[in-house]
Order: C-alpha cells, then sequence, then structure tokens
C-alpha cells in the first residue's frame, strides 16, 4: 500500500510541477488549439497537457515498478512512447487519420508480440471460450485499437476524459492491489497515471487552462487497453482473490461509456459512408451539451453513470457475460435514445465577421473570440 501512495504522490507532484511550465512554453511559441466548428471551446487553449502527464506517470512508473520481475514492463512503456510521441507530433503537426492508425498499430504491435498482451479466450460470454490463434489476434488488436481511441475522442470538453481516466485507473488499480504482490506491478502503473491526471485535472477543470491533447488521450486510452486486457484475463483465473466469471462485462462496464460513444460514432460514419475517423459532433458529450448541460455537469453526469454501470457489472456478475452485457447495452441504448429524441437539440455554428473576430453562436447566446485568438485562428 505504501508503494502504491508513493507511486501517486510521485506522479501528482512531476505533473503538477510541469504543466505549468508547458503552460509558459506554449504561451511563449503559441502552440494553442484553435476552436473551429465541432470544438466546444470559445478561445485559444495550450493542447500540450499530455507532456506533463506521460512526464509524471512515466517517472513514477520506472521507479517503482521492478524491471527484472515484470520484463513485459518494457514493452509496455516502449509501445507507451510510441504513442506518447505519436499524439504529440498530431498536436503539434496534425497527423493524418492514416498515419495515426499505422502508429497506434505499431504500438498494439509490441504489445502482442514482445509484451505477449494477449485476449486467448472469450471466457464463455456468448458462449465461446478458447480462441484459435489467428481470432485471439485480430481480437486484441482490435481491442487494443478501439479503446486507445476511444479515450482520444472522448476528450472533447474539459475535465471529462482525465476524470474518466482516474475512474479507470483507480478501479483497476485497486483490484490488482487486492489481488496480492504478484499482481503490484500493475496496481502500480494505474496509480502512477491516476496521481498524473489528478494533478493535470487542477488545471483542466472548466474553463480549462489546458487541454491534454492527443500526446495525453491516446496514451491514457493505451494504458486503458493494457490494464482491461490484463484484468479480463486475470480476473478469470479462479486461483486469486477476486475470481469473476463475468470479467469480460465487468472489463467492458469499467470503460463502458468511452467505449459505447466510440462504437456507436463510429457505426454511424461508417453507415453513413463516412471515415470512422471523420470528426463531427455526435459525441455523448455533444449530445449532453444540447440538453443545456455546462462542461462540470456534462463530466460529472458520465463518470456517474460510468461508475453506474460498474456498480451494475459487479452486483450481477454471477449472471454470466452474455447477460450482465446485454443488460449494459440494452440501458446504454435506452439511455442515448433519450439524449436523441427527449428533448430538441441546440446547434452551434461558427462565422466570421467583418473585423475578422470569430463568432460561436448558439440558439442562446453569440460568444466573441479575443482578438488574438482571432489571429491565432487565421494564421
Amino acid at each position: 500500500m505504501l508503494d502504491v501512495l508513493l507511486t501517486a504522490s510521485v506522479s501528482f507532484i512531476i505533473s503538477f510541477l510541469a504543466i505549468p511550465v508547458v503552460l509558459q512554453i506554449a504561451e511563449q511559441k503559441k502552440l494553442y488549439d484553435v476552436p473551429d466548428e465541432r470544438k466546444v471551446h470559445t478561445h485559444a487553449v495550450a493542447s500540450l497537457g499530455g507532456v506533463g502527464i506521460f512526464g509524471g506517470f512515466l517517472l513514477a512508473s520506472l521507479l517503482s515498478i521492478q524491471g527484472q520481475t515484470n520484463f513485459e514492463f518494457q514493452y509496455y512503456f516502449a509501445a507507451a512512447l510510441v504513442i506518447f510521441f505519436l499524439g504529440l507530433k498530431d498536436d503539434l503537426v496534425v497527423l493524418s487519420a492514416s498515419k495515426k492508425f499505422i502508429g497506434q498499430m505499431v504500438a498494439a504491435s509490441i504489445l502482442i508480440h514482445l509484451g505477449q498482451l494477449r485476449l486467448d479466450s472469450m471466457y464463455g460470454l456468448f458462449g465461446i471460450e478458447k480462441l484459435d490463434e489467428g481470432f485471439s489476434l485480430a481480437l486484441t488488436y482490435l481491442t487494443i485499437i478501439v479503446v486507445i481511441n476511444s479515450f482520444n475522442l472522448i476528450d472533447g470538453i474539459d475535465g471529462l476524459a482525465a476524470s474518466l481516466g482516474v475512474l479507470t485507473m483507480v478501479i483497476f488499480g485497486t483490484y490488482f492491489l487486492v489481488n496480492g504482490e504478484q499482481y503490484l506491478a500493475y496496481a502500480l502503473l494505474a496509480y502512477a497515471l491516476a496521481g498524473s491526471l489528478v494533478a493535470f485535472l487542477i488545471f483542466n477543470h472548466h474553463p480549462a487552462k489546458i487541454f491534454m491533447g492527443d500526446s495525453g488521450s491516446l496514451m491514457v486510452g493505451l494504458i486503458n487497453a493494457i490494464l482491461v486486457i490484463k484484468f479480463i484475463n486475470v480476473a478469470h483465473n479462479p486461483d486469486v482473490k477476486m475470481h469473476f466469471t463475468s470479467s469480460v462485462a465487468i472489463g467492458f462496464s469499467i470503460l463502458v461509456v468511452p467505449l459505447l460513444d466510440t462504437l456507436r460514432v463510429f457505426s454511424i460514419r461508417i453507415f453513413n459512408g463516412k471515415s470512422p475517423f471523420t470528426p463531427d459532433r455526435s459525441h455523448i458529450h455533444h449530445l449532453l451539451l444540447n440538453w443545456g448541460l455546462g462542461h462540470t455537469a456534462v463530466t460529472l453526469v458520465c463518470v456517474t453513470v460510468n461508475a453506474g454501470f460498474i456498480a451494475l457489472a459487479y452486483t450481477s456478475r454471477n449472471l454470466g457475460s452474455t447477460y450482465v452485457l446485454s443488460i449494459i447495452l440494452i440501458l446504454a441504448i435506452a439511455g442515448f435514445c433519450v439524449l436523441y429524441y427527449g428533448k430538441p437539440r441546440r446547434s452551434m455554428t461558427i462565422s466570421r465577421r467583418a473585423d475578422g473576430a470569430t463568432e460561436f453562436k448558439t440558439t442562446s447566446k453569440v460568444v466573441t473570440l479575443t482578438q488574438e485568438a482571432a489571429t491565432a485562428d487565421n494564421s
């Protein structure tokens, strides 16, 4: 327990001290995320928070996790470095969706083929047990890519991705901590990221001073992908202290909000003949904003709903993964239907005034960007 507290404290302190430095550099170099027609912020904001998150997380993890007894972690950190620099380049010089996908596949390959991270069984989901090697590889690649992108896509309003990340890291970290020394390294990994995200939230609550950017959101997604796959494999093992026959459904419930939102949005885009990576304003946080909720309220709703699904999956764990997952999907679909059809949705458009300033127009108000942000938008 002391190791966990020290790891979380070190990561928190490093990130807390690093983020103001990142803010200062972003101010000097004018490295801003400038609003456009699909974004909800109305002024230019620094988007390199992932640098501070990654610095605290990586240093705290390297100091606490014993590499000689946990060989796979060298590959986890290698994959995290690939994802971090991929996201950082996208924050500085926008990458195409295809290049980002290739980078994610490289990171996934490191985890699967070198780190031996595999989903080799469905553990009774839909009556399926052991998977053949080809299907196991395909499923593991798909899981890693989807989870990585789910946190990237949910990072649309102040505090949301980081808050969900703290929730998932605390859940995963506590589970692995309870199961003993054998899984302590995974608990330390989770709490190292949790500490960094808590420090980041101090600067990211609404109105945000800094965004985590792709360098942060992609990396948070990667660590969640590692931990959820490990959780599913470990939790179904009858020899561990906390054994769940519904490990697949419980693992899904821990990531339910970002996962379901990503799968829903990807499905809609593909059905409409678009690339699944085409940006739009159809994510769950956009739908909740259309209901008139603010950034803080949307974040609280999403985190509360996610926690509620985790509690539901845990209390009904003896029903088996198929039944538990079916209940989750039915409730989630019902919730999305309420968001879509329960209330008329507001729209927001962006326009340029004659004097060069930028206006965001909604049904209720017009927000004008400062001249500095408008200048940044023109550059």
